[in-house]
């Protein structure tokens, strides 16, 4: 039988023992074999704290964001191995797609994330700056970086992808290097994926390593750093953290533990309501989904005392009709637990239930392909609580598997106090549609849980159901769940993160964070900020504009124009008790007229205003004052940006307005989209000239087999056809691929040199030259380019069709021709 090797060190490593049997939870057949006796967990965290922190560590935010992505592509291209992996761990098609896509999913997230809203350093600038001194020039600020250690991921067996991936998530983006150990069962199916990343070649070497089995006395030797996450049962996860190595070295401990969360009908949701249909529905699939095996999963069903008999009914019905079986089944929608192990432990629960609350519903499903015998299934169980103040046991006692327990309750106050009966909940549900039992429940509630789901008639096409986790929300909760949190977008990185407070001058702490701080030196030069490239803008460059002298006019067109008529600007006579002494200039008018001070007018990289930040005026400007404006680059933020849109960057720029008297009267921060310089040749005739005089026959090519002559001609062939002569007869990109392909002209990735034209003979050959001499291929060529120009410049609006990217307009041709002549002058060694 297989034995599942483990990933540490920089390769792979079979252990030396006998191992743990993995077995197929639905016919009982062994799998796989786990094994971790003899690997040295010693070295294996020096390696992650030496090899792996510096690779990952070293990258910016922004970069690791791409990993992510990468990643997950490449993943996602392999998904179907997988899922025939996952369903010998009993999952049906849907478990696995929330097992597997999910953590996909959690990967694109924080990339998007990154790209989004993370600096292109490897630090992240946390909070504003303080100003710790009357004359501002001592200032604070904090920045985070990677916790210089190694994380330690102890997963459960519910969940073996996205349990993984959910983690290695944060930790990966935040720069910290992770060794994953997943539960023996169902390791074969994190093994395969976590194979494939590193069989990507994406991930830095250290970045990630795998122990696949138990997990030996791997935690003796975490040290301060270091960081451990845990998922699994509260009792194990006390356990682990009072370990004298995790207690004794302030190792950073987050543990998510399975919990006894509930769900709770409104008092007004009766039969024939929308929500007591969903709440119904959502309680079933909660129960069935995973077999029960989820930390999320509803095992208290709180409910309105006269509507116990109804929803006991009902749920009984809609359990009756769900069927148990082999996955691989299209009429499964419940599959089996992992494995008999856990049978057995659900079993023993079930019957503590037994002893204090009554079994009222244990369907004896007949199973779709498989048995009771060699499979590790169990048909639902629901239990009724009818004096849930007093008996205690299902508030206490949590069988992992498909079994929850209905209980009643009489008003707000009583479904909000068993609510928090469970001693702490990851999740609590309300299904009801009145809001002010939903305000009234959620509040007194919520002290105990880490999520409230709230579920009726308006939400329900959209929602994600009580049970699923989102990568942007807080995963995790208080008390019995563990006291920890994961994801919450962002802020599921600070628990790998350093916290820094930095002091010092305005020019250090702008050398430091790379934001400028007002204070710090400017710096000044002939070429105007709005005409510099995305890569070009320095942190400090800035602009002193001309002065402009506000006069009455200017406020009474400004009233006119913005419909602003407030008394203070247009009503002298108004103004006894205020601050102002005559009628004053809109504060939009000036950061208005500021805008029309330092913009440049003349055509540049600065695509749009993508918005403004802390805009506060402190003086009022008055007609006869002149103001003079400061524009200063504050900050540069990379730009993940998708389908047609321009490569760029975000610049924060710091405005600063003063008056006459050199009185700061306004200050902004506005941020614009600044186009990144592209890689590619621009459709200069006279540059593309010059470039083409280095070209002679004996030129030789750097890739293809095209000849000097043969490239001219198909790129003037390409010319020809962007403005109708001949007019491309038809496209050989499908349909469905078409957009993809028209939106990659606007992208930054060069050509592929290994890419077979599809309108070229399949044999590979190569069109005879028709021009005389390359001579005269190069000259046809310049006269058709310059035709080209003219052509689009008198017909602005014209489309042509192009054999690969389909119909093009005139943008999307000229972004063609730049990559496509750029790739082929490169092939010739021309640039």
């Amino acid at each position: 039988m297989e034995k599942l090797k483990n990933y540490i060190y920089g390769q792979w490593v079979e252990g030396t023992g006998n191992g743990v049997p993995l077995y197929n939870a639905v016919t009982g057949e062994q799998v796989a074999v786990s094994d971790t006796e003899g690997l040295n967990f010693e070295q294996a965290l020096d390696y992650g704290r030496t090899v792996g922190y510096k690779n990952l560590s070293s990258m910016t935010f922004y970069d690791r964001g791409e990993m992510l992505k990468k990643v997950a592509l490449y993943l996602l291209e392999r998904k179907k191995k997988y899922y025939d992996l996952s369903y010998k761990t009993g999952a049906t098609h849907v478990d696995s797609w929330v097992d597997i896509e999910g953590g996909f999913g959690t990967f694109f997230t924080y990339s998007g994330l990154a790209k989004r809203m993370l600096p292109n350093t490897s630090f992240w600038v946390d909070g504003d700056t303080q100003k710790i001194s009357a004359n501002g020039t001592f200032l604070g600020t904090h920045i985070l970086t990677p916790s210089e250690g190694v994380s330690v991921q102890i997963n459960a067996y519910n969940f073996p992808v996205w349990g993984m991936l959910e983690k290695l998530s944060t930790s990966l983006l935040a720069g910290v290097p992770s060794i994953v150990k997943p539960s023996p069962f169902g390791s074969y199916l994190t093994n395969a994926v976590f194979q494939d990343m590193i069989e990507s070649g994406v991930l830095p070497e250290g970045a990630v390593q795998l122990v696949c089995g138990e997990p030996g006395n791997i935690l003796d030797y975490v040290q301060d750093g270091d960081s451990v996450l845990f998922t699994g049962s509260a009792h194990t996860g006390r356990k682990l953290k009072s370990l004298p190595s995790v207690a004794g070295n302030a190792v950073r401990f987050n543990m998510e533990a399975d919990s006894l969360n509930c769900s709770i009908l409104g008092l007004e949701a009766k039969p024939g309501t929308p929500e007591f249909d969903l709440f119904i529905k959502e309680v079933r699939n909660e129960m069935t989904t995973k077999a029960g095996q989820k930390c999320t999963a509803i095992r208290r069903i709180i409910v309105p005392e006269h509507l116990i008999g109804d929803v006991q009914n009902a749920l009984s019905k809609a359990l009756d009709q769900t069927k148990i079986g082999n996955p691989l089944s299209r009429e499964t929608k419940m599959g089996s637990l992992v494995g008999r192990q856990q049978y057995e432990e659900v079993l023993r629960k079930v019957n503590l239930l037994k002893s204090e609350t009554e079994l009222v519903y244990d369907g004896k499903h007949e199973l779709v392909d498989a048995n009771y015998e060699n499979g590790a299934f169990m048909s639902p169980k629901l239990f009724l609580n009818d004096k849930p103040f007093e008996k205690n046991i299902s508030h206490d006692v949590e069988a992992f598997g498909p079994v929850s327990t209905l209980m009643p309750y009489k008003d707000a106050e009583e479904a909000a106090a068993l609510a928090k009966r469970g001693k702490g909940s990851l999740v609590g549900s309300i299904i009801s549609h009145d809001e002010n039992f939903i305000a009234e429940t959620s509040w007194k509630m919520a002290s105990q849980h880490g999520r409230i789901f709230v579920l009726n008639r308006d939400n329900a096409k959209e929602s994600t159901g009580h049970g699923s986790p989102l990568p942007t929300l807080m995963h995790g909760g208080p008390g019995r769940a563990g006291g920890g949190e994961e994801m919450g977008g962002l802020s599921g990185l600070h628990f790998f993160l350093q916290k820094t407070a930095i002091q010092g001058s305005p020019d250090v702490l702008k050398a430091i964070t790379k934001i400028y701080q007002q204070g710090a030196e400017k710096k000044f030069s002939d070429k105007h900020p709005f005409q510099k490239y995305f890569e070009e803008v320095e942190v400090g460059d800035s602009l002193e504009t001309a002065g402009r002298t506000v006069t009455d006019a200017d406020i009474v067109n400004f009233s006119n124009v913005s419909w602003d008529h407030f008394y203070a600007h247009t009503d002298a006579t108004s103004l006894t008790g205020t601050i102002f002494d005559k009628t004053v200039a809109h504060g939009y008018f000036i950061l208005s007229a500021a805008a029309g001070l330092f913009v440049s007018g003349k055509k540049g990289p600065v695509i749009a205003n993508y918005g403004l930040e802390d805009c506060s005026f402190f003086k009022p400007v008055y007609a006869g004052d002149t103001i003079t404006v400061y524009l200063t680059a504050k900050e540069k933020i990379n730009r993940g940006v998708k389908g047609r849109n321009i490569p760029s960057g975000v610049v924060k720029w710091l405005v600063e307005v003063v008056n006459q008297r050199d009185e700061v009267v306004c200050v902004a921060t506005i941020l614009t989209l600044v186009a990144k310089q592209s890689p590619f040749i621009d459709l200069n005739v006279k540059n593309i000239q010059k470039m083409l005089n280095g070209l002679t026959e004996s030129t030789p090519a750097l890739w293809g087999k095209m000849s000097p002559q043969q490239m001219i001609e198909h790129l003037e062939q390409a010319v020809l056809v962007s403005f109708g002569e001949p007019e491309a007869d038809k496209c050989f990109t499908p349909e469905e691929n078409l957009e993809k392909w028209q939106d990659s002209l606007y992208n930054h990735r060069a050509m592929p040199k290994e890419f077979t034209a599809p309108f070229l003979p399949k044999d590979g050959s190569l069109p005879e030259p028709t021009h005389k001499n390359l001579e005269a291929a190069k000259q046809s060529f310049m006269d058709n380019l310059k035709k080209f120009v003219i052509y689009y410049k008198e017909n602005p609006q014209a489309e042509h069709m192009n054999y690969v990217f389909g119909k093009l307009n005139k943008e999307m041709w000229e972004l063609m021709h730049k990559k496509h002549f750029t790739h082929h002058f490169q092939q010739f060694g021309l640039i």
